[in-house]
């Protein structure tokens, strides 16, 4: 399966696993890469700058020919740690950092550098010509059915609003849960997707037993949008607790966010209480979880290893 994305990273397939936030981790992101695929992980998974480095050092010692792995990068400035993640990945080496939430303007001058590729997260085309005119290798196309913050297009509307007038790589994301819905990105001129929800019901996965058993009870049907989280509409699973608090911001975040002044320190304290609220419910099982997933759980019927999810995804 040779397509741009292959070529850019040296991977046998077209496909990378997303980075999920507490989810991804060195070992998954082994097997990717045995698998044949390019693996990611959020580096705001390690507490601490060593922990990065050493997260680094182990990847490249697990890497084989045919895979490989990156980093993604939160680039905005609700992240303070962004600046010495970013310096941490460009001094260790990966293959490519995916950004998210902001300019990717000086990772891509920083990585570039050291010969890393750079992944932008885009929803529509405007952003998209952005970052191809800063220089980004491809752009990930954030679509509708994305799980976690995602776009507002369907898969084919974006991907061929993208592919007509970039010159660059578009690889797909949301809406991948087996080997029928690769074709069908690859058939809208995609040149890869990146499949993230999935995975969280792997062996590997760094998330509870009932977490990921509720990716493989719930359904497509069951994902809901919610602004309780970060403040941005992300995607979840619908359970009862869910259900109880609702999925809008309350009345004083909504004044809040309207105040120019305050709504950058308002975004700030709102990212870093759902950072915690994701970091409990997905290592915490109690009835007060807020599960975050995307519709491609739809394809998820056990608690798999990785190997075995993305042979669904590649056969």
């Amino acid at each position: 399966m040779t397509t741009k994305l292959t070529q850019l990273l040296n991977i046998k397939y077209p496909i990378i696993q997303a980075p999920m936030f507490l989810v991804s981790n060195v070992a998954m992101v082994t097997e990717a890469m045995k698998s044949g695929i390019a693996g990611c992980i959020p580096a705001l998974n390690y507490r601490t700058l060593d922990e990065l480095r050493a997260a680094i050092k182990t990847l490249h010692a697990n890497q084989v020919e045919g895979g490989a792995f990156g980093f993604n990068l939160i680039v905005n400035k609700s992240n303070l740690k962004y600046k010495e993640q970013l310096k941490v990945i460009c001094e260790e080496g990966c293959d490519f950092i995916i950004t998210s939430l902001g300019s990717p303007e000086e990772t891509i001058i920083q990585a570039h550098k050291v010969g890393i590729k750079v992944f932008c997260d885009v929803v529509d085309l405007k952003f998209a010509k952005k970052v191809e005119h800063l220089g980004a290798d491809a752009v990930i196309a954030v679509n509708n059915q994305a799980g976690g913050h995602r776009g507002d297009k369907s898969p084919e509307v974006l991907i061929k609003e993208l592919v007509a007038h970039c010159s660059i790589p578009i690889i797909s994301a949301g809406g991948v849960g087996c080997k029928a819905d690769v074709d069908k990105m690859l058939s809208y001129g995609a040149e890869g997707v990146s499949v993230g929800s999935p995975f969280i019901a792997s062996i590997e996965a760094d998330v509870t037993d009932e977490y990921k058993q509720a990716c493989v009870d719930y359904g497509a049907e069951d994902i809901v949008m919610t602004e309780r989280i970060s403040g941005t509409p992300c995607t979840v699973i619908n359970t009862p607790y869910v259900q109880k608090i609702g999925t809008k911001q309350t009345w004083l975040e909504s004044v809040l966010n309207k105040n120019k002044k305050l709504k950058k320190w308002v975004k700030m304290v709102r990212f870093s209480i759902g950072m915690n609220a994701a970091k409990n419910a997905a290592t915490k099982a109690t009835y007060k979880t807020v599960w975050v997933a995307g519709p491609s759980i739809e394809n998820t019927t056990e608690i798999l290893p990785t190997k075995d999810i993305i042979n669904r995804l590649i056969n």
